[in-house]
């Protein structure tokens, strides 16, 4: 071996070194400034409710500000691409959902990769669906229902909040497991399309359990069903979707923290460490089962644990939106 060749092999292993030793620093060192977390939807949603609340917590475990940015537009892709370009330092990190990191991928046409593009932080909260019924709906529960559809195909009706939402699917199976044929009306937002149920212009919509329990104790519109696997702890009189024999409709709007790919791993477990703390803590844990959310066990928080799930969601709801044929308009 030459000596100009021993020299450049000396420098390009120096040079990996540091850049070794330049992550182990910045990690050490983590964080020094404000963390920024990327909500990729307007203000004043549950996705919004979950980042505000996880976000104050963090603060007391990383001694930094985490600040909320609201990122809206395309279902969420706007936020969650710049997070998935963004430096992987752990200062910019997202709050993904099911639509953003399973969904997405399917009905969009994207400039990232919902899996390679993101490190996974932690599962933050859970949030079953519940259907929601107008009060003058001819039938007294979701089966009696069902069977006045089949006797009058296309009477009936079902809100979304657009293509690939949870809604649009859910309601695309139900006609599937049952044989029923209703209309999927779209809506730009859920707080028009509840209204439009409790209205009575529209029979039914798929919406979560903070916004459709005040309407149902009220005597505004009735409770249907609950995707939830099991009863809900603040409603137990609603059956679940399995209990009324539809399967295939149990599912989950989770919410989750993502950091760009290549961050530190040592920066992934201090983040891990601030969620986890604040989904334990008490006060905040009460602050978000007020708005409906069900807290995963630890054992679900981990990293490993949220990159599993998310490879489980997507096995599970991939080939339904594909079949379906449904992309985002």
């Amino acid at each position: 071996m030459n000596i100009r060749r021993r020299q450049f092999l000396r420098l390009a292993a120096g040079t990996a070194a540091l850049g070794s030793v330049s992550r182990i620093a910045r990690a050490q060192t983590y964080p020094s400034r404000p963390v920024t977390m990327i909500v990729p939807f307007p203000p004043g949603g549950l996705t919004d409710v979950l980042g505000r609340v996880v976000a104050d917590g963090m603060q007391t475990s990383l001694g930094r500000t985490v600040v909320v940015e609201n990122v809206g537009g395309a279902g969420g892709s706007i936020g969650t691409g710049r997070v998935a370009r963004a430096t992987p330092d752990g200062y910019t990190i997202v709050l993904g959902i099911w639509n953003t990191h399973v969904a997405n991928a399917v009905t969009y046409t994207l400039d990232y990769d919902v899996v390679r593009d993101f490190a996974p932080i932690a599962l933050c909260a859970e949030s079953p669906l519940v259907l929601l019924g107008k009060k003058t709906i001819p039938a007294d529960d979701l089966k009696g229902y069902i069977a006045w559809m089949k006797a009058n195909p296309d009477k009936g009706s079902m809100g979304t909040v657009g293509a690939g939402s949870p809604g649009h699917l859910l309601g695309l199976l139900i006609q599937e497991q049952t044989g029923a044929r209703f209309t999927l009306v779209p809506y730009r937002g859920a707080g028009p399309l509840v209204q439009d149920v409790v209205s009575g212009q529209i029979d039914m919509t798929y919406v979560n359990s903070a916004t459709a329990l005040p309407f149902v104790r009220a005597g505004s519109a009735k409770a249907l069903g609950v995707t939830s696997r099991k009863r809900m702890a603040v409603a137990p009189e609603i059956p679940t979707m399995d209990e009324l024999g539809l399967s295939g409709c149990s599912f989950s709007l989770w919410g989750a923290l993502f950091a760009p790919h290549d961050t530190p791993k040592g920066i992934i477990a201090t983040l891990n460490v601030a969620a986890v703390n604040t989904l334990h803590d008490a006060n905040y844990r009460q602050k978000l089962e007020a708005q409906g959310f069900e807290i995963p066990p630890r054992e679900r928080q981990t990293p490993e644990a949220l990159a599993a799930y998310q490879k489980s969601e997507m096995d599970r709801w991939w080939p339904v939106l594909k079949a379906a044929g449904i992309k985002a308009g």
